[in-house]
């Protein structure tokens, strides 16, 4: 077991698991004997395979202005603004990192940024963002601990015309938004099926940990499925990890004794790809692929080790996430029109290119 992964599995005192053994697939090339398939199936798969590759494309055309690299600064320098800012979990280093970027360009501004944790509560979310309206906050950044239950809290900030942005995960309602930023989350799945499309050709059996709460995940998801669909992939379990590490590897231990011959097992982020990576490792598992979206570092240094169960993380970039937030922002408050939506680039990091991002930090 690799140095990462021991700290990993001693971290979250991971149970000892015997006796599973999975059936792999290719880490290369596709086997020159393909398995039979009649015509009509043949014509099914290709019907398919376009119909996911033109939705792939509709989506990708949705490309946007770039705000990342915009450098707003705000028209009256001697305005102080307050900012409140709330996402689904602080203690997700995705999150950090974003909290992290949006105070530094918000303080260099002069202004300032009060941030809550709700810790993946929606009800505590919204008690906190009641107390960020009563300490008179000019604008909002917000990021849902679930789609359809913030909406109360939307209600007030809208009472109370507090100016909302929302980043990462789409609210179930954008009209409250003034524009919404986040990355790509169908293609940071779709990039993963295609990955394993190509290195499984025959298919096989697979695990889905989503979490149906998070518009985000569940994007990577639909993303993931459409890019697998029609090549002889087969759903043994489907289940919620709360985009948790912790959830994701008590789920995995158990999927994992229940359906010993997976070929992959797809996470919703990076968090709960750990998680599978360490209930798979307990188990002694040698042949699954295993996959996740973010681009962490935590996710980068397990495939660069070479031998590592991860496959692929769909990556984004929580650092542009954050510099297009503020920017829309201060455009917004400088009285700039400003898009209803500002989609960031993602794209797959496997362990043949991780070199080229680091492994010390997002990219």
């Amino acid at each position: 077991m690799k140095k990462s992964t021991k700290k990993l599995t001693a971290m979250l005192i991971c149970a000892a698991l015997a006796g599973i053994s999975l059936a792999g697939c290719s880490n290369g090339e596709p086997e020159t004997k393909a398995p039979e398939t009649t015509a009509a199936a043949t014509t099914a798969a290709e019907t398919t395979a376009a119909a996911a590759a033109e939705t792939k494309a509709a989506v990708k055309s949705d490309a946007g202005v770039n705000m990342a690299d915009a450098n707003v600064k705000k028209k009256d320098p001697s305005k102080h603004y307050k900012f409140g800012y709330t996402c689904m979990d602080g203690t997700n280093p995705f999150f950090v990192t974003i909290e992290k970027t949006m105070r530094e360009m918000v303080e260099a501004q002069g202004d300032e940024l009060i941030s809550v944790d709700p810790a993946n509560d929606v009800t505590l979310q919204i008690t906190q963002v009641e107390d960020l309206i009563s300490q008179s906050i000019d604008a909002m950044f917000m990021n849902p601990a679930e789609a359809e239950g913030i909406l109360p809290a939307l209600d007030q900030l809208k009472a109370a015309n507090v100016p909302i942005v929302g980043f990462d995960t789409e609210v179930a309602d954008l009209s409250y938004l003034i524009s919404y930023t986040g990355s790509d989350n169908y293609n940071a799945g779709y990039v993963c099926g295609e990955d394993l499309v190509k290195k499984c050709p025959d298919g096989g059996d697979i695990i889905v940990l989503d979490s149906p709460t998070m518009n985000s995940v569940t994007d990577r998801t639909n993303g993931f499925l459409d890019a697998i669909k029609g090549h002889n992939f087969n759903i043994v379990a489907q289940q919620d990890a709360k985009g948790n590490l912790q959830v994701a590897m008590g789920i995995a231990e158990d999927l994992l004794q229940a359906h010993g011959d997976v070929v992959a097992i797809f996470g919703g982020n990076d968090p709960t790809a750990l998680g599978a990576l360490a209930a798979a490792n307990a188990a002694g598992i040698k042949d699954c692929k295993i996959y996740g979206v973010d681009g962490s570092p935590d996710i980068k240094a397990e495939m660069a080790t070479g031998d590592s169960l991860i496959e692929g993380s769909g990556a984004q970039s929580p650092v542009k996430i954050a510099q297009s937030a503020v920017n829309i922002m201060y455009s917004y408050l400088n009285g700039d029109k400003v898009d209803d939506r500002y989609p960031v680039e993602t794209f797959l990091i496997t362990s043949d290119n991780v070199k080229d991002y680091g492994t010390d930090g997002w990219q």
